[in-house]
């Protein structure tokens, strides 16, 4: 369900940003809609700078989005289930307290049932198994972040790259004239 989901979001985001870029608008040149500006400043980036941008984008915003659903799902009113599995406790012991955690979502309930699966193992096996699968369900809360992270570097690497293209093209500009006036330089 998850990869689904999160095949859905990038997809969407793509055609929305897809078809914003290609919109045609009707609106007179000096009137122009956001979508327009956006448009007129990707063909004037040069599309095949572009482009790589635009993907990096969206790839760092499908992820982003996917992180966002994941982190909401596996948010869990940490009260309301220590209550519950206090009165589980107190009314059926460690196996009425197992059912609880097995049966509530999120991170926070997997880690109770680890530590509830070795209560009769004594204190220090539960503070251990309950640190250990603590790491085990933050590497699959953090999962996806440092492909956020590359996309966070890589578009204003793309970007400052074809920056120092167009320098490099107003250069061989103003040698292939030999002269730096102003209409060259542009």
């Amino acid at each position: 369900m998850k990869k689904q989901l999160s095949i859905f979001t990038f997809v969407g985001a793509f055609l929305l940003i897809a078809v914003s870029a290609f919109a045609q608008d009707a609106a007179p040149a000096d009137d122009q809609s956001f979508h327009q500006v956006v448009k007129d400043w990707f063909i004037d980036g040069g599309v095949a700078f572009m482009w790589p941008i635009l993907i990096t984008f969206v790839v760092g915003l499908a992820i982003a989005i996917e992180r966002i659903i994941t982190l909401n799902l596996a948010r869990t009113n940490t009260k309301k289930l220590l209550a519950r599995i206090e009165d589980a406790l107190a009314k059926g012991g460690v196996e009425a307290a197992k059912e609880v955690t097995k049966n509530t979502r999120g991170p926070v309930a997997s880690i109770f049932t680890q530590g509830l699966m070795r209560a009769n193992e004594g204190a220090d096996m539960v503070e251990k198994s309950v640190t250990s699968y603590g790491g085990v369900e933050m590497g699959k809360l953090e999962r996806g972040l440092i492909w956020i992270s590359l996309c966070i570097s890589l578009g204003p690497m793309l970007g400052f790259f074809g920056t120092v293209v167009g320098m490099v093209q107003s250069f061989d500009a103003i040698e292939a004239a030999g002269d730096i006036s102003p209409q060259v330089v542009a």
